[in-house]
């Protein structure tokens, strides 16, 4: 297990994720300051409307490991909750997935109309508190599945950037916190098909004999 990790201050996460982004426009990384403020609100919101979420993705990894900066809130909710929040204005939205923005903060969504996505949030979620406030977070266990979930459909699109980084961090997440490994891909057996499975389960041995390596060497 991995010492106790600082606790994670969202808006400076995302704040810092935009100043070093060199895709951002100027007039952006010089506004940066005020998603800090941005972010609170869009929490407080989500409070005050009793809006039912759990935070995954990036930040939600920091609780855990130390990781990169991201610039996007990443969220399971139901559409149903979603519709709640006129204020997050939905740019594009697919049967699993919806894309959004909360002033300049970029909100991205996945739907409990997925099975997956519906069983994290419901089995695989523990509150945490962040700097800002207490949150709903995706578990570690939570957060493999999510990543492992995500890769066939990744390698079929041929996107080694993001393929790379959630290979890199479920073997994270595996080295700090050595999780029981079966119970998840029995997990995904009732959602990933047989062959993504199997791609899936070859993932998995690849990246435990990298740990082990890593860990003989150290």
């Amino acid at each position: 297990m991995s010492s106790a990790l600082p606790r994670v201050h969202i808006g400076e996460v995302v704040r810092n994720a935009v100043i070093f982004n060199p895709d951002n426009a100027r007039e952006l990384a010089v506004n940066s300051d005020l998603l800090i403020e941005t972010v609170a609100r869009f929490f407080s919101l989500l409070r005050e409307r009793q809006i039912e979420y759990v935070l995954v993705g990036g930040i939600a990894l920091l609780q855990y490991v130390e990781g990169r900066n991201t610039e996007d809130i990443d969220l399971i909710m139901a559409l149903s909750s979603l519709e709640r929040l006129p204020e997050l204005v939905v740019e594009t939205r697919d049967d699993d997935f919806a894309r959004g923005r909360f002033g300049d903060l970029k909100v991205d969504v996945l739907l409990t109309s997925n099975p997956l996505f519906d069983q994290v949030s419901q089995s695989y979620t523990a509150t945490q508190r962040f700097v800002e406030r207490e949150i709903p977070c995706a578990t570690v266990e939570g957060l493999i599945l999510l990543k492992l979930y995500a890769l066939p459909s990744l390698y079929r699109q041929g996107n080694f950037t993001r393929v790379g980084l959630y290979e890199n961090d479920v073997a994270t997440l595996l080295q700090a916190h050595n999780p029981l490994i079966n119970p998840l891909l029995n997990e995904l057996s009732h959602y990933l098909s047989e062959s993504d499975l199997s791609q899936v389960k070859q993932i998995v041995i690849e990246i435990q004999q990298r740990i082990r390596r890593f860990e003989e060497r150290t």
